[in-house]
């Protein structure tokens, strides 16, 4: 996903809207640097922590890609699957807090 981002932000107006487009690209890199830290830090608590940061910057991305549409800056397409491969992983990353949460059983 963040790969993709970076290649569509870096072309045609987007890559010109250096405040959305380094947004993007920010937001698409605190979810893969999330997910590489939490694991990292040796404690289910910790690396929960890390997978809900992970989700949260997954959602803010998510909105950042409506606006790109919004302002004409992505293709019909493009949208769609930039949204599908948020939408995924963010899938995918509240499905492993849920399972996390149920080990560590009641806060």
């Amino acid at each position: 996903m963040t790969t993709h981002i970076y290649r569509i932000t870096g072309t045609g107006a987007l890559s010109r809207d250096f405040g959305l487009k380094d947004q993007m690209q920010r937001a698409g890199v605190s979810v893969m640097s999330n997910i590489a830290e939490g694991p990292e830090r040796c404690s289910q608590p910790d690396f929960l922590r890390f997978l809900k940061i992970a989700k949260a910057s997954c959602a803010e991305l998510r909105s950042q890609i409506y606006i790109a549409s919004d302002v004409g800056y992505l293709t019909g397409d493009t949208f769609a699957e930039l949204l599908s491969q948020a939408d995924e992983v963010g899938r995918i990353l509240g499905g492993l807090i849920r399972s996390i949460e149920r080990e560590l059983g009641p806060a």
